[in-house]
């Protein structure tokens, strides 16, 4: 394990190096210690299995150096990185590979710099960062304890498969630049996505929990939450292709979010042309009733962070303000780039997130943090379905995707579990699972929306470091097509 003094004073020891280099003008230096553990649950009660199978665990150090060169008579700009090597030989093979790197950008105007203090101090959680490998495991029996008795108090004990994964994501960052950045920061998370199904009854059910702190992390309530909707599923119907009015659950409005209007309100997309929002700024893009922000220093959220990637403080980001588009999701780079007079970005939004959490093999791209999802005039759920009356809920949808480019706006996606018909304004009875594929776009479904729900829950899609804080919306009309089993 490396500590997060190891970590600053490898910077701090990098950034020295390269001040005495002739031919780097500028240098940022970002090393990162991640530990990923991912404990898989796999249990088929009429198959042999060990439920929960051997934890996996990976970790990653190492660092990145991001400099800008002088080269005859202009400047370029490279990035290398090394890894499981924090000491000053590690630093020359880093300078080496930017240098082979480098090319000229003309939009590259400097590295950031910041005079402004970060809110978030020590939230993350010693607990965690120390946790033995028993006390890890035992998280996924717990998810098993929660679902098999839930089943098993049901009469439920044959044909079950309760699948998923509980995840541990411990890492520690420091950076420091010639811009006069110099941060660090620790991060805790853990999180549980449970999925349980019962096969002769061809339902599935799902659950999850989100947490940054041991105490408040509750596995078994994401085993039971995924067996009591599978059971509440049982004798689903299909319906025909056509419109209908829908209600989108947490998970499936924190999905559409995450895999298409958030990539579509980052300046990365408007940098490419690939957004539905384009030359939008200013103007209505949905309901009037819509508020959506970007918040990386909320407390308690797993996307919250002290710092960004380039250093710089976490804090929010209005993006949609009464229905109209007011902001965007930036980094330092295209924040300097596509600033104008009227439009002046903050960088908030700059992570170098892989699959390892924040790593130091890649540059700072955007990415959203927690992203709260809220109505100027709010409802309860059952409100809500009553304002629907005749439609759908949908509480699952899975495969999400952006079609014929993210500038179209179409989208598509499976309805997978925990989906209902609504009748007469209360839900009816239970959809059959894998047989509704959405066909829609994301501009129809912003602009339609009808009510929006005052409660709301922390939600991630499985793989994402992304949160939303997610209510259930009401949409007026939703294009679904019946599919085959």
């Amino acid at each position: 394990m490396i500590t997060i003094d190891e970590l600053r004073a490898s910077v701090h020891e990098a950034l020295h190096y390269l001040k005495g280099r002739k031919e780097v003008i500028d240098a940022e230096v970002f090393a990162s210690w991640n530990d990923l553990i991912t404990i898989r649950i796999n249990y088929t009660s009429d198959i042999p299995s060990n439920g929960v199978q051997e934890p996996k665990s990976l970790q990653s150090y190492g660092l990145g150096v991001l400099a800008l060169f002088k080269r005859g008579g202009r400047r370029e700009v490279g990035f290398g990185s090394v890894t499981n090597d924090l000491s000053i030989g590690g630093v020359s093979e880093a300078l080496t590979k930017a240098k082979r790197n480098m090319v000229f950008d003309p939009d590259f105007k400097s590295l950031p710099d910041t005079i402004t203090i970060p809110t978030l101090q020590r939230y993350h959680d010693n607990r965690v960062m120390e946790m033995s490998d028993q006390d890890t495991v035992d998280l996924g029996w717990k998810v098993l304890k929660g679902s098999l008795e839930t089943f098993n108090n049901g009469g439920y004990k044959k044909t079950i498969i309760i699948g998923g994964d509980v995840t541990i994501l411990k890492e520690r960052v420091a950076i420091k630049s010639t811009r006069g950045v110099d941060g660090f920061d620790e991060t805790t998370s853990l999180s549980a996505n449970i999925t349980a199904m019962i096969e002769k009854e061809k339902v599935k059910g799902t659950g999850w929990s989100l947490s940054t702190h041991l105490d408040s992390f509750h596995p078994e309530e994401a085993g039971r939450e995924a067996a009591e909707s599978a059971i509440r599923t049982i004798g689903g119907r299909r319906i025909k292709s056509g419109k209908y009015p829908v209600v989108f659950g947490n998970q499936p409005l924190a999905d559409l979010a995450t895999n298409v209007l958030l990539p579509s309100l980052s300046l990365a997309s408007v940098n490419a042309s690939n957004t539905p929002f384009l030359g939008k700024l200013g103007q209505k893009i949905s309901s009037p009733n819509l508020h959506i922000y970007d918040d990386g220093s909320m407390k308690g959220e797993i996307g919250s962070t002290r710092i960004t990637c380039e250093g710089l403080p976490t804090g929010r980001t209005d993006l949609v303000a009464n229905g109209t588009l007011v902001g965007f999701l930036a980094n330092s780079y295209f924040g300097e780039k596509l600033k104008n007079s009227l439009y002046h970005p903050l960088p908030r939004s700059g992570f170098r997130y892989t699959s390892m959490g924040r790593d130091y093999k890649v540059k700072a791209g955007i990415s959203p943090t927690n992203v709260m999802i809220e109505g100027s005039i709010e409802t309860t759920r059952d409100e809500l379905i009553k304002q629907i009356k005749n439609g759908l809920y949908v509480g699952r949808i899975w495969y999400t995707y952006p079609i014929n480019g993210l500038a179209i706006g179409d989208v598509t996606s499976t309805i997978i579990a925990d989906s209902f018909l609504i009748r007469d304004g209360k839900i009816a009875t239970p959809l059959t699972p894998n047989t509704i594929r959405i066909n829609t776009n994301i501009k129809e479904v912003l602009q339609n929306i009808i009510g929006i729900t005052q409660e709301k829950r922390s939600t991630s899609v499985w793989g994402s470091k992304v949160v939303v804080i997610a209510p259930e919306i009401a949409v007026s009309e939703v294009q679904l097509e019946s599919i085959g089993l």
